[in-house]
């Protein structure tokens, strides 16, 4: 078998793997937004409820995604809701990028400040992997366009500015935290590169459906 068909459309599509996706996908935004209670809870009790939304990022990235796949499983049920889909997608993809770099590096730079990495920080550095890298693999499947992409973008910007004007930013390590500027550049810059790899990705996907 060549290796290439492991991400050939005959295997990403298929249902098998896009159920199995599906579970893992929604099993591990279960989990993000578990990850995220005491974080949200603080929220809650110490900033504006508006704010909260802003706050589990990583779990609503991957929320997106598992979303996405309900489009592929049940295309012509929900082929309705065509306005829906591509603010879904670009969202998925905006984020995943965005947020699956983010955790990983994040949780490299505080390793080498001082912190300590246990079987959690090793899971997520391959969670968070794998969402950055299923997300840039689906594009190709997905229906959105350039336009809507930008505004996922600029909602990602807005999370951005909410997250480091009313600090309600993911918990960092706290080797980081004299680093908050650092890591607000950072955050932005990479919502932008993120984007940027969503556009790159069309691209490639609208390459090849010329005939």
């Amino acid at each position: 078998m060549n290796i290439s068909y492991w991400w050939s459309r005959e295997f990403l599509t298929s249902r098998g793997f896009l159920w199995l996706l599906f579970i893992f996908n929604l099993l591990g935004t279960i989990y993000g937004y578990y990850w995220y209670g005491h974080q949200i809870d603080y929220t809650v009790a110490h900033n504006p409820l508006w704010q909260v939304i802003f706050v589990p990022d990583s779990p609503t990235a991957s929320l997106f995604f598992t979303l996405s796949l309900c489009f592929l499983l049940w295309s012509e049920a929900l082929k309705k809701l065509g306005a829906i889909r591509v603010l879904i997608e670009s969202l998925a993809v905006v984020t995943s990028v965005k947020y699956g770099v983010w955790a990983v590096s994040i949780i490299f730079a505080g390793a080498y400040q001082g912190n300590m990495i246990g079987w959690q920080e090793w899971m997520l550095v391959a969670s968070h992997t794998a969402m950055a890298v299923e997300a840039l693999l689906y594009v190709r499947f997905y229906k959105f366009g350039a336009g809507i992409l930008l505004g996922a973008g600029l909602w990602t910007l807005l999370n951005d500015m909410v997250d480091y004007t009313y600090g309600v930013f993911p918990w960092l390590p706290v080797q980081l935290m004299d680093d908050l500027t650092s890591v607000r550049n950072f955050t932005v810059a990479l919502t932008l590169l993120s984007v940027l790899a969503g556009w790159l990705a069309l691209r490639q996907r609208d390459r090849s459906m010329l005939p």
